[in-house]
């Protein structure tokens, strides 16, 4: 998709027949020109007396030249010229946004936990109209703010949060992501948003696994980086913390990267209009106003003409 004098192109790639058609047209009316194949299905001799009788006449190839401006119209109609429709918003139950907070110990005792929380409100604000969850997660996952659109709500569930949140000890992402999963599928998102905001600890083959899976339903996963207090804060068991891997997982995931000190990355993304997050699969006629379809009516017009006798 490309936006093009104000309108978005759905199929651009269907502008690659308005060369052809123009070609075609070329040819198809310099061969149309005189009595065109007619030399080769009759007799020289026979087609001369024919001529000089009267009983032949040349064409002028606009037969030819119609059904190719018709070929052109059928293009553009194929490249899916459309604007976005005002009511779009009103389908945020479609694309919800879940917030994963770590609230094991080497971030709740992180000197950034408080940015951390700062960005996961402002991404909630970037979201617009659209539904957003928290799920605050240490050694399990807790879903503590079902999907809503009470920002104000969000804010006091966000800022309450803290390391005695979740009982259970450690760091367990991949248990937050297939809550983020679940939570999605129960919402009947069709291209929700899972922002994962952590120090990357815990991460293990599970956890991608989980990112493929939320690719894979149509989700993205995205990730905020934060800096732990300590490598040695962290309790016993495999935790092991990680810009890096965070990052991965949420390549991984088809999402954006950034840190709690600058979610912009992040926040760019849950800013997108909401054709662009849907895409241009089952749901696209919900956010699109395609006129495609008058284009086909104009078409059938020159269509029309090649059925005249004459030409």
């Amino acid at each position: 998709m490309i936006d093009l004098f104000g309108l978005a192109l759905l199929r651009p790639w269907w502008l690659l027949g308005l060369p052809v058609a123009v070609a075609v047209a070329f040819v198809a009316v310099k061969q149309s020109g005189g009595v065109g194949d007619w030399r080769r299905a009759v007799d020289a001799h026979l087609l001369d007396a024919l001529a000089k009788r009267g009983g032949v006449v040349a064409g002028r190839g606009r037969g030819a030249l119609v059904a190719a401006i018709a070929c052109a119209l059928i293009a553009l109609a194929l490249v899916g010229p459309a604007t976005e429709r005002s009511d779009a918003l009103t389908f945020r139950n479609l694309d919800t946004v879940i917030l994963a907070l770590d609230l094991s110990r080497s971030v709740a005792e992180s000197p950034e936990f408080r940015d951390a929380k700062i960005a996961a409100l402002s991404t909630a604000e970037a979201a617009g109209a659209r539904q957003v969850a928290v799920i605050a997660f240490a050694g399990d996952a807790y879903l503590v703010a079902p999907p809503t659109t009470d920002r104000k709500g969000l804010e006091t569930t966000l800022f309450a949060l803290d390391g005695q949140t979740v009982p259970d000890a450690g760091s367990a992402p991949t248990r937050a992501l297939g809550l983020a999963r679940q939570t999605l599928k129960e919402a009947g998102a069709v291209a929700g948003d899972v922002v994962l905001i952590s120090d990357g600890g815990g991460i293990d083959e599970g956890t991608r696994g989980e990112a493929r899976g939320l690719a894979a339903n149509g989700h993205a996963l995205h990730a905020l980086f934060v800096t732990p207090k300590t490598p040695t804060d962290a309790p016993p068991g495999p935790k092991t913390a990680g810009r890096p891997e965070l990052e991965a997982l949420a390549s991984l995931g088809g999402g954006a990267s950034g840190a709690a000190s600058d979610p912009k990355p992040v926040e760019d993304r849950m800013a997108a209009r909401p054709a662009e997050r849907l895409g241009p699969g089952s749901y696209a006629s919900l956010v699109w106003f395609d006129y495609g379809r008058w284009l086909l009516l104009l078409a059938a017009f020159p269509a029309l003409l090649l059925f005249r006798r004459g030409g």
